[in-house]
């Protein structure tokens, strides 16, 4: 029988693939200076060329498609070879994902009061960064995660 904790980890690297599909599918319609098409009929293009949509000069997208390949990668190798993964990198992976998470909640309020405007694709990938939090709530000791062990 699989445990609980790997059928989560499992299921935060099917997340963070599908994630990595959607910050993608962004950036090549960005880079093509295609129209975004949201399939909610949302104001895609506003949000995604809005001065919101880039950090510290790079756009949003590649750090979605950064971070969910890294998350991706992490998780796989968790999943199947947990020996191979030192306590820091899956500390790392705990840590990136809840600066994803909460920076994700900056950017549905930015959409929600600043822009007043939303993107589906935004809000998906928001969605799945959420997700990949709340599984990673689940799926960890926290008490254990950085070598501190609270008894």
């Amino acid at each position: 029988m699989i445990s609980e904790d790997i059928l989560a980890r499992i299921g935060i690297a099917i997340l963070a693939f599908c994630g990595f599909l959607v910050a993608r599918h962004i950036y090549k319609e960005k880079r093509a200076d295609r129209p975004l098409i949201c399939p909610m009929h949302f104001d895609c293009n506003t949000v995604v060329s809005s001065d919101y949509s880039k950090f510290l000069g790079i756009p949003v997208e590649i750090f979605g498609i950064a971070y969910y390949l890294a998350v991706f990668m992490g998780y796989v190798f968790l999943s199947f070879m947990p020996e191979v993964l030192p306590n820091v990198v899956v500390t790392s992976l705990v840590l990136v994902s809840i600066t994803a998470f909460l920076f994700s909640v900056y950017l549905i309020f930015v959409q929600s009061f600043i822009l007043k405007k939303f993107c589906t694709w935004c809000l998906v990938s928001a969605g799945i960064c959420i997700a990949i939090f709340a599984l990673t709530l689940f799926a960890y000791d926290f008490s254990t995660l950085a070598g501190i062990y609270i008894k």
